[in-house]
C-alpha cells in the first residue's frame, strides 16, 4: 500500500454540520476541489470557498426529494477504483470518472428523530443510505482514500495534510476506516432495534445487535492479571454508573464500577425514601440505613458491619453533606456515590486524594424497563431486569399471628434490602435499619446464621445490650425450602418473616413460624441473584 496519498477532490456530505466552515477552509489552502450535496454546499458556499456541486459530477441532478443524488458510478467508482491497478484506471478513462481521495460524512440523525417523538414515516426519512454506503466504499479502499466521519477528528486530518504536503498517511487512513466501519454498524445496530422492538414490537428478535462505544479503559479487570474496558451503549440508556461524573479521586477500577453499580441500584430503590445510606462490599450490601438526616443513616448503616465496611462502597439517595462527608472520611473508604455533593463535601473529600467521588444526578428509576445479560461459553444469556415490587396489600399472611405496623414496615425494608444481596439471601432489619445480613451461600439456613453472627458481633462492637435482630423481621430472597432456615431465624429473634413461599413444605413452614408464635408474609415472588 502506499504510505502518503495526495488529497486533490473531497466529497463532503454533512447533517451535523460543526466545524465544517474549518475544514473547508484548510482543504481550500490545500487546494482541494470540494464537491458537495445540497445544504452541505450551501454552507460552504457562504463562507466563500468554491464547490461544486454533487449533481455536476454525476451529471444527474438529486431526485426523489434527495434520496438519490451520491448511489452514482461516478461517486463510487471514484472512491473505490485502486490507483495502483490498471485495469481500474482504464475503466476510470472510459467512463470519465474522476478519483476521490477524501470523503466527509456524517449521517442523518436517526436516533435524533426517534428520540424526538417523530411519526413512522419521519424515522423512515431519516434511514440514511447514501451516507453509509459512502463510507465504506471509502473505508473499503483506505489504501487510497481517506474517510472522516467524526468532526472530533477534522483537526487531526488538516494536521496531516499540513505536515506532508496535502497528503495523508496509511496510519490515519487505516484509523479512520476502522473507526468509520464501527460507525456505520452501530447506526444499523439503532435501525435493526428500532424496527424489531418499537416498530414490529418482538419480544426476542432473532438477531440482536447492539452497540458500544469506548469510555475508558481500566487499570485491570477483577484482577491485575485481566484486561478490561468500559463501554457504554451507543443510543438511549438510562442514566447510572457508567454516565456518573468523577468529581475527585484516582482511576476507577473494575471492581470500584462494578461494586458502585450495586450499590447504586440498591439505594435508588429508596430514592422516594428518608435520607438512606448503603454501603456496598464485593458487590454485596453490609449495612442500609433510612433515617431522618444523612450523618444517623451513616452511622447506623455502618453500625450494622463496620468491619465489612472497610474498604467499601458507599452510595445515598440525598445530596451529600459536609457532616456524612466528614463521618465517612474516618474509615477507609473506595467510592462515594451520591445524586450530588455540597461544595463542603466536596472539600472534605479533597483532602482524600485517592477516594473517588461519582455523581449521578437523579437516581435511576429501579421500575425502568431493560435487560442484563451475562456471558457464557460460546454464548449470551439475556433477561428482564428484576423490577418487581411488592407492596403492603399484595402481601399474604399465613400464619396466625397478624404483623404489627412496625413489623410490616420492617418486612418491607428488609425484602427490598434481600433483592439485591447474592442468593442464598438472609436479611434481619430492624426499625429501618438492617440488623445482619447473610449472603451467597449454599444454603438458606447459614446465610441466617451468618447473618445472626454478624448483628451479634455489632451488638458486642457497639456495646449494645442485646443484638438487634431480636424483634426484628428477616427477609429470605426464595422461599424457605425446610423449616430449619426460619428456626434459625426465629433463635436469632426474628418475630416476622417474609418470604416468597411457593415450597412444597410450605404447610411445615407456616407450621414452625406458627409455633414460634412469628408472623410470616408470603411475597408471591422470588429475586435471586446470581
Amino acid at each position: 500500500m502506499t504510505d502518503l496519498v495526495p488529497v486533490r477532490r473531497a466529497l463532503i456530505s454533512l447533517s451535523d454540520k460543526s466545524g465544517l466552515d474549518e475544514l473547508a477552509a484548510g482543504l481550500a489552502r490545500h487546494g482541494v476541489e470540494i464537491v458537495s450535496t445540497g445544504g452541505t454546499a450551501a454552507k460552504v458556499t457562504e463562507n466563500g470557498v468554491p464547490v461544486r456541486d454533487i449533481s455536476d459530477l454525476t451529471g444527474f441532478p438529486e431526485m426523489m426529494d434527495g434520496r438519490v443524488k451520491t448511489l452514482h458510478p461516478k461517486v463510487h467508482g471514484g472512491l473505490l477504483a485502486v490507483r495502483d491497478n490498471p485495469q481500474h484506471v482504464a475503466s476510470m478513462a472510459e467512463h470519465g470518472i474522476a478519483p476521490i481521495d477524501l470523503v466527509v460524512v456524517n449521517l442523518y440523525p436517526f436516533l435524533k428523530t426517534v428520540m424526538s417523538g417523530a411519526d413512522r414515516d419521519t424515522i423512515i426519512e431519516n434511514i440514511d443510505i447514501g451516507g453509509p454506503s459512502m463510507v465504506r466504499s471509502a473505508a473499503k479502499n483506505h489504501a487510497h482514500v481517506a474517510i472522516v466521519t467524526d468532526p472530533g477528528d477534522y483537526a487531526a486530518l488538516l494536521g496531516e495534510l499540513d505536515a506532508n504536503n496535502g497528503s495523508t498517511t496509511l496510519a490515519l487512513r487505516k484509523k479512520l476506516a476502522a473507526k468509520a466501519y464501527a460507525l456505520t454498524a452501530s447506526y444499523d445496530s439503532l435501525i435493526s432495534q428500532w424496527f424489531a422492538f418499537a416498530d414490529q414490537g418482538q419480544r426476542w428478535p432473532e438477531t440482536w445487535v447492539l452497540g458500544n462505544e469506548l469510555k475508558m479503559p481500566l487499570r485491570y479487570g477483577e484482577n491485575p492479571h485481566q484486561q478490561a474496558a468500559l463501554y457504554v451503549p451507543v443510543g438511549p440508556s438510562s442514566r447510572g454508573i457508567a454516565q456518573a461524573e468523577q468529581v475527585q479521586g484516582k482511576e476507577l477500577s473494575y471492581n470500584n464500577l462494578n461494586d458502585a453499580n450495586a450499590a447504586l441500584e440498591l439505594v435508588s430503590e429508596f430514592r422516594e425514601s428518608d435520607p438512606t445510606v448503603v454501603i456496598v462490599k464485593h458487590a454485596n450490601p453490609c449495612g442500609v440505613a433510612t433515617r431522618g438526616s444523612l450523618i444517623e443513616a451513616w452511622n447506623e448503616a455502618l453500625a450494622c458491619d463496620s468491619v465489612s465496611a472497610f474498604g467499601g462502597i458507599v452510595a445515598t439517595n440525598r445530596l451529600l453533606d459536609a457532616p456524612t462527608a466528614e463521618a465517612i472520611t474516618h474509615i477507609f473508604t473506595e467510592v462515594v456515590v451520591a445524586p450530588d455533593a455540597d461544595e463542603q463535601a466536596k472539600a472534605i473529600f479533597a483532602k482524600k486524594k485517592n477516594l473517588r467521588l461519582l455523581l449521578t444526578g437523579d437516581l435511576p428509576d429501579p421500575r425502568r424497563p431493560g435487560q442484563t445479560m451475562a456471558v457464557i461459553t460460546g454464548g449470551l444469556l439475556v433477561q428482564d431486569r428484576d423490577k418487581g415490587m411488592v407492596t403492603r396489600d399484595e402481601l399474604k399472611c399465613v400464619t396466625k399471628r397478624q404483623p404489627s405496623e412496625q413489623e410490616l414496615r420492617d418486612c418491607l425494608f428488609a425484602w427490598t434490602v434481600a433483592k439485591h444481596v447474592n442468593s442464598n439471601a438472609i436479611v434481619y432489619a430492624k426499625n429501618g435499619v438492617t440488623a445482619g445480613i447473610g449472603a451467597g451461600q449454599m444454603n438458606r439456613r447459614d446465610s441466617a446464621r451468618i447473618a445472626a453472627i454478624r448483628a451479634k458481633e455489632a451488638a458486642e462492637a457497639n456495646g449494645w445490650p442485646e443484638s438487634r435482630t431480636v424483634g426484628s423481621a428477616v427477609a429470605s430472597d426464595a422461599f424457605f425450602p425446610f423449616a430449619d432456615g426460619l428456626l434459625a431465624a426465629a433463635e436469632a429473634g426474628a418475630t416476622a418473616v417474609i418470604q416468597p413461599g411457593g415450597s412444597i413444605r410450605d404447610e411445615e413452614v407456616i407450621a414452625a413460624a406458627d409455633e414460634a408464635d412469628l408472623t410470616m408474609l408470603f411475597t408471591g415472588m422470588r429475586h435471586f441473584r446470581h
